[in-house]
């Protein structure tokens, strides 16, 4: 017997052991069956799970086990990256707890500390995958530092420099002081921050008393200035463009040029350029052909070496001693201090309070320093165009179609790609440079030695490129790399390409152009398919959760508390195409229930003797009751396939949902009460048996993909299957049913005509105890012949005394209703107060019309709308439309005893 109540808790830990020990999630090359393959977004190796990671895990999850049940053979490929500063980074921290440092280590020693870490602490997230319920090929899974990706990642390298696509050059980068390496633009984290704009007075050379205000966020950078930029069509500065100004502070003389850079709109239509430190700047300098000078080190502290030459007096301002006191200062220290000897000097004009959105490293929370450096690249350019021709063919399929857009939006205006960093913990870069400075990129150091033997005609000593590789480089070989390439395996030739990729906007250009940029060089075909984009997860609110706001969701206390069932359906029943995902604990809570209602009609079927029967066939049903349910239930499995194909993962649960909750529990148990209660085994009670036990099945299949854990303990508990093998059962189809249009015309009406007397009951207040008699007018024989049929169900389920015909005048104080042709009278009299009733419907009328014009006349105030958040003003477009549809609910029950 089943307990009173399912405990997820109990059951997940040795189901899932279960699972995993009999190999149920394994691929097998040699299947004669269709390859299904999805490649995880490999977690870091640091992580724990997040909200993200439920998310995608969960969708990606649904559709694995779907397409297993549907014969498919299929790999879900796991791993994880080593996400080389957030790993660097937790082991620093570790180290730093020692009382010592990677420098006081030394690289080889850092690495391998690391390497123990990995072994330790490192498998945490892939242990909480498994507490989602994951269904990964374990044995397959790999690592992005693995001997068998890093030769991939060797290979790449060694080719793509070969070919020219991958080089050195100095160009800006994100700079992170204080890892002291560049950073992926992902991995920065724009904040808005209150600051100052200031207003700073270049006196123009060889026009006594004449100035230039330009106005800048960054005072400290001003050692830098190469030139002062205006725009074209500015008549303030016309005459000024071609001539120079003396930078104060240091008495140089620098350029006035004309450039759309320049707005005249903003601040003073004057900026001042500093190449080396911003990234438009660096793009004037480029196009006026302006030298770099940095004025930050590594540190973001002030360094005077590509400036020293230029520390002269000139037209009696500058103050060399001063300059020279900047040097190895903060750049927040130096801001201050140039700022006051600016208006000292009274070069100052102005101050005014600014805010703008101030980049932060996301690791170390450093402000990220745009700094001119020396790196290596990859003509991304060139790797993207047969990527971007991919999707304008639709050979790679974006779902939603419109993030087709922002692909293309990134890739056609793609820059090179900076893929070294300055860290220890990484793939290192596989290039060695002589005592002249010649590079040699080699698979490894014996065949650079070879190649330094060629190019000098002797041995000389070479000394490794220090830097590693950027991890978004490893992670672009991900579907490839995993299955063994460079190696021509048999994984590699039957699960490549992939069917789909499920992951989120936010990483379309970081991971998955990136993806079918190496894809499409290396292997001369797409990594994938289709590209199903989810979005983001949010508060109910729809606010984006944050530590700050104290809104966030921890997967893992959601499944301790309401089980990885209920938080999985509640995430496919939020995940619509194209919208955020707005999650709390109040919807994981509500969607519990569904897996309680599931459970409680188990084990009603079960206290009503219900179990498989062997040879049962569909086609037999005699019953209206029972093929109406058939029915219902294939129209389900036809509606859940279709949802599932096109990776409508809310319109799925939403199926299962209405199907179990309201068609087999509200109605076909209700009505099957007094079949099950009948004495004896009357055929009438043997097959109402047999097809619950039949839709059970169907329906525990029907939800195993979302809901893995309750499915598989019923099926196994009603004698399905063993113990662990619903995964492997066949996805439903649709049975034949024998005049199905007949018995569903005939139960539809049933439900209508039970759901019509509820609803005037409800709106009515009418009390649950006090029955009322239903009587018929200009009913055909057919509903009179039903209604007397269905007469128990009807006064059990509607709580009605009786159903009859009406005979002679309209009774007084009645509510009237329509089903189909006939007039339903519920004479209440009696009953209720129908003068009373009115009076209270017409007051809610009142009070809702007033929440109407209150919300119409918020979101018609255009200052509203324009200042609100989005998520305030969908908020108040959702509460309208509530109201509104209140609104037509109540005049319809006035209506009804009017």
């Amino acid at each position: 017997m089943l307990d009173k109540s399912f405990s997820p808790g109990e059951t997940e830990t040795s189901l899932y052991a279960l699972w995993e020990g009999c190999g149920a999630f394994a691929a097998d090359p040699d299947s004669p069956h269709r390859p299904y393959t999805i490649m995880i977004p490999p977690p870091n190796v640091t992580g724990t799970l997040h909200v993200g990671h439920a998310l995608t895990m969960t969708l990606q999850d649904t559709l694995i086990r779907w397409r297993r049940m549907q014969g498919r053979d299929v790999l879900w490929q796991p791993g994880t990256d080593h996400a080389g500063i957030a790993t660097q980074l937790v082991v620093e921290r570790m180290l730093q707890k020692e009382g010592t440092s990677r420098q006081e280590l030394g690289r080889e020693a850092f690495e391998k500390r690391v390497w123990d870490w990995k072994a330790q602490s490192g498998g945490g997230i892939t242990t909480q995958l498994r507490r989602l319920g994951s269904s990964l090929d374990w044995p397959r899974e790999r690592f992005t530092m693995d001997e068998g990706l890093s030769k991939a990642v060797r290979e790449v390298f060694v080719t793509l420099y070969r070919e020219g696509l991958i080089y050195r050059d100095r160009r800006l980068v994100n700079w992170d002081p204080a890892f002291r390496s560049a950073i992926s633009d992902l991995e920065v984290d724009n904040k808005e921050m209150r600051g100052s704009l200031w207003y700073i007075r270049y006196p123009v050379e060889g026009q006594p008393g004449r100035t230039i205000t330009v106005a800048t966020t960054r005072p400290e950078t001003m050692l830098g200035d190469m030139a002062v930029a205006v725009h074209p069509d500015d008549a303030r500065y016309a005459d000024l463009v071609g001539q120079s100004v003396i930078l104060p502070l240091t008495g140089r003389r620098i350029r006035i040029v004309a450039d759309e850079h320049s707005d005249p709109e903003k601040g003073s239509g004057a900026v001042k350029i500093t190449p080396a430190h911003d990234f438009n700047d660096f793009e004037v300098g480029r196009r006026h052909n302006l030298d770099m000078p940095s004025v930050l080190d590594a540190d973001a502290r002030i360094t005077l070496e590509e400036i020293s030459d230029e520390l002269r007096a000139e037209a009696g301002i500058a103050d060399p001693a001063f300059v020279r006191t900047l040097q190895g200062m903060p750049r927040d220290e130096a801001r201050k201090t140039i700022v006051a000897e600016l208006e000292r000097l009274e070069w100052l004009e102005k101050i005014e309070p600014h805010t703008n959105q101030v980049p932060h490293a996301e690791r170390s929370g450093a402000v990220v320093e745009p700094r001119l450096t020396t790196q290596w690249y990859c003509d991304a350019a060139t790797l993207a165009a047969p990527a971007i021709e991919a999707v304008e063919t639709g050979r790679v399929e974006f779902v939603p179609r419109q993030w087709e857009n922002t692909f293309f939006a990134w890739m056609r205006d793609i820059q090179p790609w900076c893929i070294s960093r300055q860290l220890w913990w990484g793939h290192r870069i596989p290039a060695w440079y002589g005592p002249d400075g010649h590079v040699f990129v080699a698979h490894d150091e014996a065949d650079a030695t070879t190649q330094a033997r060629a190019h000098y005609g002797r041995d000389e000593v070479l000394t490794r490129d220090d830097d590693v590789l950027d991890t978004w480089f490893s992670s672009a070989l991900w579907p490839f790399s995993t299955l063994g390439w460079p190696d021509q395996t048999p994984e590699l030739a039957r699960y490549y390409p992939t069917d789909v990729l499920v992951t989120g906007f936010d990483i379309i250009f970081f991971w998955v152009a990136r993806m079918m940029m190496m894809g499409l060089h290396f292997m001369k075909d797409v990594p994938f398919r289709k590209v199903f984009i989810h979005g983001l997860v949010r508060d109910e609110r729809g606010q984006k959760m944050s530590k700050s706001k104290g809104n966030g969701i921890d997967p893992l206390e959601m499944i301790d508390t309401y089980g990885a069932d209920a938080m999985r359906f509640t995430i496919c029943a939020l995940t619509g195409l194209g919208r955020d995902v707005k999650l709390g604990r109040k919807k994981v809570e509500e969607y519990r229930s569904f897996t309680t209602k599931l459970w409680n009609a188990a084990r009603f079927c079960e206290m009503n003797r219900v179990a498989p029967v062997a040879g049962f066939d569909p086609v037999t049903v005699t019953s209206p009751l029972g093929r109406w349910l058939l029915a219902e239930a294939g129209r389900a499995i036809t509606d859940a396939t279709a949802a599932l194909e096109s990776f409508r993962f809310d319109e799925y649960a939403g199926v299962c949902y209405r199907f179990v909750w309201n068609c087999f529990c509200d109605w076909f148990l209700e009505f099957a009460k007094p079949v099950f209660n009948t004495e004896g085994d009357t055929a009438e009670a043997t097959e109402t048996r047999a097809v619950t036990a039949h839709v059970l099945g169907l329906i525990l299949r029907l939800l195993q993909p979302v809901m893995p854990f309750i499915t598989d303990e019923l099926w196994h508990r009603f004698g399905y299957g063993a113990q662990g093998s619903l995964m492997q059962a066949a996805w439903p189809k649709p049975d034949t049913v024998t005049d199905a249009a007949q018995a569903g015309a005939e139960m539809e009406w049933l439900v209508r005509f039970i759901t019509e007397i509820r609803t005037v009951r409800a709106e009515m207040n009418v009390p649950p105890s006090r029955l009322a008699p239903v009587l018929l007018r200009d009913a055909s024989a057919q509903t009179v012949a039903r209604a007397e049929k269905w007469s128990e169900a009807i006064g059990r389920m509607a709580r009605v005394s009786e159903v009859l015909p009406l005979e002679g005048d309209m009774p007084q104080g009645a509510a009237q209703l329509v089903v189909d042709e006939a007039t339903l009278i519920l004479p209440l009299a009696g009953i209720i107060d129908l003068s009373q009733e009115r009076q209270r419907l017409e007051k809610e009328c009142g009070k809702v019309d007033g929440e109407i014009t209150k919300v119409e006349r918020k979101l018609g105030n255009a200052d509203f709308v324009a200042r609100a958040k989005p998520e305030v003003v969908e908020e108040n477009r959702e509460r309208l439309a509530a109201f509104r549809a209140e609104r037509v609910r109540l005049d319809a029950a006035l209506a009804r005893i009017s």
